[in-house]
């Protein structure tokens, strides 16, 4: 049984504190509360800090307010296509070598190309997604200060307990503007004291900065590691987020930051987490339970998550031609995930990661349009281990891991490789951990372009891959190819402009205080 539940009811009971519509970000940030029933009441009675912390979490899992995405949180977009992790794969992986994805829904279709403009509506609901989910995070920062838990009477475990919560939504916090950082660089900022202001853009080094005290202070009052519920934030989670902020700093703020990489995947590597046995395990429907090597998911439980993005997007959009959905433990499929032969190239025959439907599939990409164009990638599954489908055949239950120990590994070797003072030989052996798991060769020695390439074997989906190319300047450049990049059939150089997506044109007309990222 999962522990910690994201349910319609306590995102009900939330949203009683908070009401946001997103129309501009402008509007958004500078909003009030405005409920019969005020934040400040619901804040006296510590019974209610659990359902207001899910409705957080819920900004990561779920696109609105009832089953199916209905009612959704972001104005001018289908809720279904609103979600945080939804929009995230396909600004981070259908931007890539790692999926073509079928659709011509509005401006879908320009991500794999490399050709969208500030008018994407998929850009800018991942923009507005982000800013709500802060919005959210700052009313409850800001009634569970030290005074305000102090006024409303919340004194004893509760009052451990409240700041650990509190901590939990710092951390959600940063979560979403390094998002912000990472996708749109200089952005507004606001934060639990900026209501009824409107933003001043923040500068892509300044927020890195930001974003690295924020986690540091959520690291100081969140729990230990594992010792929180399932499905929520420990300090294994902060050192995790931090390895990766201080991975990519050279590319935020033109410093290098290697050493701290290292002291964080030490952390990490340190209290306990091991590699699970199974590498297909990890994306199954029961890959929440014994399951040693996950440090923060995004949880899906296929009754009281129904939505149409996470595991359940994942799923469905990856099944299509002569495959069977009953296979994956779902209803049937939307048509519409593939992959391109760069990334296939990439897997020996015997590895296990690269599973992939070619049956009635063509490798070559001449129609992105067209499902049997590409091989089918094979990963997540509404399955339990043993074989048994997941309790609902249409919403998935797989929880969606953002945090792992594979992941730990990798960035270790890399900047042990760029630097920052880790062991090779270590740094060998966790890569061959993954690999001897996989039923890959082992390898005796390890290079960047190695580190790169394994990082798309193991964490493949998992919403990293744009951000690792723009590391090593392969994301635009002619450096790496793949089919399609840059709106040419066998894949073209883009200008680097594109590293950063474009701010919303309606933020720009009512925020004078924006600049727009340059190229656009």
């Amino acid at each position: 049984m999962k522990n910690f539940r994201i349910t319609r009811n306590t995102i009900a009971a939330a949203l009683l504190g908070l009401t946001l519509t997103v129309s501009s970000c402008v509007d958004d940030l500078r909003q009030e509360p405005v409920t019969e029933i005020t934040a400040a009441s619901l804040y006296k009675d510590f019974g209610n800090y659990k359902n207001l912390l899910a409705k957080l979490y819920g900004g990561l899992a779920v696109g609105g307010q009832s089953g199916g995405d209905g009612n959704g949180d972001i104005a001018g977009i289908d809720g279904g296509f609103s979600i945080y992790t939804r929009l995230l794969y396909t600004m981070q992986v259908v931007t890539t070598d790692e999926a073509v994805i079928g659709w011509n829904d509005g401006s879908l279709h320009e991500f794999h190309k490399m050709i969208w403009t500030p008018a994407n509506e998929f850009s800018n609901a991942m923009y507005y997604r982000l800013y709500t989910e802060i919005a959210y995070c700052n009313e409850f920062i800001k009634n569970t200060t030290d005074e305000k838990l102090g006024e409303n009477g919340i004194t004893g475990e509760n009052l451990n307990e409240a700041k650990a919560m509190r901590a939990e939504a710092k951390f959600l916090r940063a979560q979403a503007y390094y998002h912000l950082l990472d996708l749109y660089g200089n952005v507004p900022f606001v934060d639990e004291t900026t209501f009824g202001t409107v933003p001043k853009q923040i500068k892509r080094a300044e927020l890195f900065t930001y974003v690295e005290d924020q986690l540091k202070e959520s690291e100081a009052e969140l729990k230990a590691p594992k010792a929180n519920d399932y499905g929520r934030l420990d300090k294994a989670a902060a050192w995790s987020l931090m390895a990766r902020l201080y991975l990519n700093a050279k590319v935020y703020n033109g410093t290098e930051r290697y050493a701290d990489v290292i002291a964080n995947c030490e952390k990490v590597i340190s209290a306990g987490y091991s590699i699970n046995p199974s590498y297909a395990n990890l994306f199954l429907a029961d890959n929440h339970v014994n399951n040693p090597e996950n440090i923060f998911s995004v949880v899906y439980d296929g009754q009281r998550t129904q939505t149409n993005g996470g595991t359940t997007f994942l799923v469905h959009a990856a099944i299509g031609g002569t495959m069977n959905a009953a296979d994956f433990g779902v209803n049937g499929g939307w048509g519409g995930l593939r992959t391109t032969k760069a990334f296939v190239n990439k897997f020996e025959a015997s590895d296990n990661r690269g599973r992939f439907h070619t049956d009635g599939q063509t490798l070559e990409i001449n129609d992105l349009g067209n499902f049997n164009d590409g091989y089918a990638f094979i990963k997540y599954k509404n399955l339990k281990s043993n074989g048994t489908p997941g309790i609902h055949d249409n919403w998935v239950e797989t929880d969606l891991p953002l945090y792992r120990l594979a992941d730990i590994y990798l960035m270790y070797a890399e900047a042990t490789l760029r630097g920052g003072g880790g062991n090779t030989a270590t740094a060998i052996g966790y890569v061959n951990a993954l690999r001897t798991r996989a039923n890959a060769s082992t390898i005796s020695t390890i290079n960047l372009d190695f580190i790169l390439d394994e990082r798309a074997r193991e964490l493949s989906w998992e919403l990293t891959r744009r951000t690792d190319l723009i590391r090593f300047g392969k994301f635009t450049s002619s450096a790496y190819l793949w089919p399609w990049k840059g709106n040419a059939k066998d894949g073209i150089a883009v200008a680097e402009y594109r590293n950063l997506f474009p701010i919303p044109t309606n933020d720009l007309v009512v925020n004078p205080n924006l600049v727009q990222n340059p190229g656009y």
